[in-house]
């Protein structure tokens, strides 16, 4: 058996790992990472398959995020945006709803399109400037109420909370009924509206990618399963065992339970993501098209290979459909029916559509109803030098993800300096 000593190990190579770990080396500590999986990134990664990247679920990097910012290179990730902005489906068609402050040429479009009136159009704009006050800290001192509630206080019709609301933020939170607390609704609200929705140009898988990158040779030890985690040691099931002085849990928060029969469990929510591979876009442009019409398996689907050439070989288009949750059905039936649902939007072109594979993500998200989330998050000391990080600790986001990771290591930081 082989012991190594080190200032910390952090238990998952995830963002909020990964984030951890840096923070820990910019502070002059030894730390290493250890991952079960043979790749880095979590629910982040992105994996090839015929020439196309396949990111694990749809997934975006939102520009506005203040903590992404300072830990990614934005350049070096060569983002693509996507149009600010949807396409939505009611009534059978396809109907343009535009960010007319960022996109003034699509305003016409988005008075005429039937969905929702002309005050909840009016609305969009009001929303806007109150989500864009003040600081980010201060919209989550906002009351706090599920979202369709915040909705529909605010005035906004059923018909553009269904039409356009339901699929677009339960896309994001993923979940339907809207019972996601409203100040992280708020806040991404804003993080739209003052940014971009982007994906780096090779794959969502890039960002962990490059933050292992700015790691220490040898910090990151790949298929390294953790046996058992005892006061100032942690053991892996290959016989190994490191002796820390602090230990971090970067993992999913159901994970957590497996070493803590006391820990609370934290709820999941799951989504399914199903690849096509087509000869060319149905889309004339790299917008999200969403289900507007309130039936159906899909919630939304876009053209990754529109936003980044990257994603496709050439001659070819990526096609990602979203449903949430993770439905019955078996991989043939489910396919099928995908399929004959978006051959009703596109048309027999669909049906020359190759599938290339199917992610049923079970815990895509932790469950975020309205139960106090708060600036602040929630604490990541479990015990005396044992922390836990990840986005169950803070919105559930890349950006909270982030956020958990330098906390848990600034928490580290001050306990070890104070030993």
């Amino acid at each position: 058996m082989n012991d190594s000593v080190v200032d910390a190990v952090v238990v998952g190579g995830g963002l909020a790992g990964l984030r951890c770990a840096k923070r820990l080396e910019d502070a002059g500590f030894k730390a290493v990472v250890v991952e079960a999986e043979d790749g880095i990134g979590g629910r982040v990664r992105t994996d090839a398959l015929d020439g196309f990247l396949l990111d694990r679920g749809f997934q975006v990097l939102l520009t506005a995020y203040p903590e992404a910012s300072r830990a990614l290179d934005f350049s070096q990730l060569d983002l693509r945006s996507f149009v600010s902005g949807a396409s939505v489906r009611v009534d059978g068609r396809f109907h343009m709803i535009a960010d007319p402050w960022r996109r003034p040429s699509g305003a016409f479009q988005t008075l005429r399109a039937p969905v929702g009136s002309l005050p909840d159009k009016l609305r969009i704009g009001l929303l806007r400037r109150q989500v864009g006050r003040g600081s980010i800290e201060g919209l989550f001192a906002h009351p706090e109420l599920s979202t369709v509630e915040f909705l529909r206080q605010f005035g906004f019709s059923e018909r553009m909370i269904d039409g356009f609301f339901r699929p677009f933020f339960g896309g994001v939170f993923l979940e339907s009924e809207l019972r996601t607390s409203s100040r992280l609704f708020e806040f991404v609200f804003r993080m739209f509206s003052s940014g971009h929705a982007a994906l780096p140009a090779r794959g969502m898988g890039a960002i962990p990618e490059q933050m292992a990158a700015e790691l220490s040779a040898d910090s990151v030890r790949l298929g390294a399963r953790v046996a058992d985690i005892d006061a100032g040691q942690v053991r892996l099931s290959s016989g190994d065992s490191i002796r820390p002085r602090a230990v971090v849990l970067a993992t999913d928060g159901t994970g957590l339970s497996k070493w803590f029969s006391d820990w609370p469990a934290v709820r999941s929510r799951g989504v399914t993501c199903v690849y096509f591979a087509a000869d060319h876009s149905p889309l004339r442009e790299p917008i999200l098209v969403l289900n507007g019409e309130g039936s159906g398996l899909v919630n939304n689907l876009c053209v990754p290979s529109d936003v980044s050439s990257e994603y496709a070989p050439p001659g070819a288009a990526l096609i990602s459909a979203s449903l949430l949750g993770n439905p019955s059905l078996d991989e043939p039936s489910l396919v099928d029916a995908v399929r004959e649902e978006l051959r009703s939007w596109f048309g027999t072109q669909v049906s020359n559509w190759r599938h290339l594979r199917t992610y049923r993500i079970a815990h895509a998200l932790p469950e975020t109803g309205c139960q106090g989330l708060e600036a602040s998050g929630r604490s990541v000391r479990l015990r005396s030098g044992l922390y836990v990080c990840g986005d169950h600790r803070e919105t559930p986001s890349i950006e909270g993800a982030l956020i958990s990771g330098r906390r848990a290591a600034e928490a580290v930081i001050e306990d070890l300096q104070s030993a």
